[in-house]
């Protein structure tokens, strides 16, 4: 029987850049809650920042988002799990909101609106569209702050072992047993990669993301994915 709290996982490949303010945000939340990092390979300080934090618990798996979550799945002791991307900040207070919804067993699943760090209109442009997505498809993507509960992450097999878009085929299953909530305020994620890959570029994938899962366009090039630290 799941222990009545949540699993917070996050799954880590070189972000000593990003990782010490996620940290600090979650360990500021209260609630009743564990933290999982799974790293993937960091050769950086990233799991040098992790260790010296006791309230984590530290995994190692394969490099990939989906081989790290389902690692830190196995082992989390949480009703909900959460998952939550290294460079992405909770609102406050989010963690006791689910807490709460525990009992709720009408809730099984559900994410956080969505917005980038910094002013740039572009930004709160790409933010907006990927809310108005959100709110219509119910596909939640992974710097969401995606939770699900433990049982029945485990029941529709976790997230299946791609090496892209694995939130967005979780999602897909997940959307044909039960409705996802969505929930305000947002989580905040760092844009420090998007503005580095180029704005517009970053704009241009989440358009061509949101045809492809919209419109069952085929399955996007790996290389239009690439890893920006």
């Amino acid at each position: 029987m799941a222990d009545r709290m949540i699993s917070v996982i996050i799954p880590t490949y070189h972000e000593e850049t990003a990782l010490p303010a996620t940290l600090r945000c979650l360990f500021a939340q209260p609630g009743d809650y564990e933290v999982i990092v799974v790293d993937g390979g960091s050769t950086d300080r990233t799991c040098e920042i992790v260790q010296v934090e006791p309230r984590t618990r530290v995994l190692a798996a394969p490099k990939g988002r989906a081989s790290q979550m389902n690692a830190g799945a196995k082992e989390a002791r949480g009703e909900w799990l959460l998952f939550l991307h290294a460079d992405t900040l909770l609102p406050d207070g989010a963690l006791v909101r689910l807490n709460r919804m525990e009992g709720e067993v009408q809730v099984q699943a559900g994410g956080f609106l969505h917005q980038f760090s910094g002013g740039d209109w572009r930004l709160r442009l790409i933010s907006f569209l990927d809310n108005f997505r959100c709110t219509r498809s119910r596909i939640i993507y992974g710097d969401q702050a995606m939770f699900v509960r433990r049982d029945l992450f485990k029941k529709l097999g976790g997230f299946p072992n791609q090496p892209i878009l694995e939130d967005v085929a979780f999602c897909e299953r997940l959307i044909r047993v039960t409705e996802p909530v969505l929930l305000g305020p947002p989580v905040v994620t760092d844009s420090r990669k998007f503005v580095k890959m180029g704005i517009w570029k970053s704009f241009a994938r989440v358009l061509l993301i949101i045809l492809h899962t919209q419109f069952r366009l085929p399955v996007l090039p790996r290389v239009f994915f690439q890893d920006v630290r």
